[in-house]
């Protein structure tokens, strides 16, 4: 045999790749979050990557890989389904393990002979329009102990474990994902039979199915109602000050904003009653329970006054109602979509805010032929949404854990709502102000002047606290030098360490 011959021949290229040192090629991390068998599998595909094992090279059998690996033999079995699974190596009958000659995947070709490899661009070579507004402050919360967060609920105490336990179960029901592979353009039919049932009874509204829409948040339906509602020069009245994303909503699709101020009852009645006399605007945006950011409740006495102008001017009315579940003053005034509006108010919820922010569930009501409009463009942004989540949100309905959860929650939010005020009170005197909210997850304080919150947000973020600068807020008009402190995702504890800190950072 030729010297050459030798050198190529298979029986030597199997002594050569089974003598590899393996131990220090394949490094083993046994503290790593991968199984080990998943990092044996992800380094021998490197290896094939990289050259050292060719198409058709010869592997060590399982026992001789467990002898040189020093691990159990089930492990590298493991480990080589996970290769054969993805086509990177093959079985031959009488050869072995074999790298498998047409592998899965290599190192794709530039497509042109001028072409060489480069990082993606920072900038693009094409214009494109921004979104309108602005966001909250640019320091992000990660790394900090303690947050003052806008107002979210505890996902510590909420029926979140609950709702992912049945996510798992009909996970695992052949029947249920079938019809998770479609769903319902408008969303899971059960649920919403569930919500239509629940809003009867909590808020007084005669509805049904038919008349809601499931979405992915809140912001989500605020967004589709927008679409289908405003054009560039539309008039929409918003409150001053207001919830900020709703306004950078409407801004986005080119619509100008109206701003009413909101006082200690509510928006300006009176006001929209003399734009609408010059006027009629295309869209109304009302929270009328704790409002946002400021949690002023509407008025019973300018709620009827401002259905009477909804229905004589016929106009529309988004009526964000986010955490009306959460009273602990008094009985809750019921929601302007319970009253005779002439099919004119487009009623949006969620339970982001009941159950916890990482739960993405929404839902409108609307009259049944805006709702078959509305359901056509949520599919075109989203094609089915999260049947399987929503299915599972029906069953914790059903069971009656949201309804138990819901009260629950509001008991010990209130008492949370309490000792942030007594302390806030006790603590700060005339630095800031502030009135003790009805009901909701936040209480909003306004800064003296001579205490420029950005500044104290800054010194408080040294002490491992993170809260809003306020600008969020601010519109040009004025700087309210104000934030919403959330209490209810805070345990005693936490709002106690929260004061300490905020009151050294002045």
């Amino acid at each position: 045999m030729k010297t050459l011959d030798y050198l190529s021949s298979p029986d030597l290229i199997k002594y050569v790749v089974q003598m590899l040192p393996y131990k220090s090629l394949i490094i083993i991390n046994r503290q790593a979050a991968n199984p080990v068998y998943i990092q044996i599998s992800n380094s021998m595909v490197k290896l094939i990557r990289n050259g050292l094992l060719k198409p058709g090279s010869p592997l060590p059998g399982s026992r001789q890989m467990a002898e040189l690996l020093q691990v159990h033999r089930k492990t590298v079995v493991a480990a080589y389904e996970e290769l054969f699974a993805q086509d990177w190596i093959e079985t031959i009958p009488r050869k072995g393990v074999l790298v498998s000659q047409n592998l899965p995947e290599l190192k794709p070709r530039i497509f042109s002979a001028n072409s060489k490899e480069s990082r993606f661009a920072t900038l693009s070579g094409f214009s494109f329009r921004s979104p309108a507004g602005r966001l909250s402050n640019t320091e992000t919360a990660s790394g900090h102990r303690l947050i003052i967060n806008d107002g979210f609920p505890d996902p510590r105490i909420s029926s979140v474990d609950s709702l992912l336990k049945e996510y798992r179960r009909l996970f695992h029901i052949p029947a249920i994902q079938r019809t998770t592979q479609y769903g319902n353009q408008a969303g899971s039919p059960k649920l919403r039979q569930h919500i239509a049932e629940f809003l009867s009874d909590s808020r007084g509204m005669d509805l049904g199915p038919e008349h809601i829409l499931m979405s992915r948040g809140g912001q989500m339906a605020i967004f589709l109602v927008a679409s289908l509602l405003l054009k560039p020069g539309s008039t929409v009245i918003v409150g001053e000050p207001n919830y900020p994303m709703a306004n950078m909503c409407f801004e986005n699709f080119g619509a100008k904003l109206i701003r009413v101020p909101v006082d200690e009852t509510g928006i300006d009645v009176e006001q929209i009653e003399k734009i609408c006399k010059k006027k009629k605007p295309d869209l109304l945006y009302i929270i009328p329970h704790h409002h946002h950011p400021t949690t002023v409740t509407l008025s019973a006495e300018k709620r009827m006054k401002l259905v009477h102008l909804i229905r004589t001017y016929n106009f529309p009315v988004i009526e964000d109602d986010y955490d009306f579940d959460f009273h602990y003053s008094s009985s809750p005034i019921l929601p302007l979509a319970s009253a005779d509006h002439g099919g004119n108010v487009i009623y949006i919820g969620s339970f982001t805010k009941s159950l916890a922010p990482s739960i993405k569930i929404g839902y409108m009501v609307a009259p049944e032929n805006f709702i078959r409009a509305i359901a056509q463009l949520r599919k075109i942004v989203d094609i089915r949404g999260d049947t399987l989540l929503e299915e599972a949100l029906a069953e914790l309905f059903k069971t009656g854990q949201i309804q138990l959860h819901l009260k629950k929650s509001a008991k010990l939010y209130h008492q949370r709502r309490d000792l942030m005020a007594t302390l806030l009170e006790k603590e700060f005197g005339n630095k800031i102000q502030f009135r003790v909210p009805p009901g909701g997850m936040a209480i909003w304080v306004r800064f003296n002047s001579k205490y420029p919150l950005a500044a104290i947000a800054k010194r408080a973020s040294s002490k491992s606290l993170f809260m809003s600068d306020g600008k969020f807020y601010n519109t040009g008009q004025e700087d309210y030098n104000s934030l919403r402190m959330g209490f209810a995702s805070l345990n005693e504890k936490e709002i106690r360490e929260v004061v300490d800190i905020l009151k050294t950072s002045f």
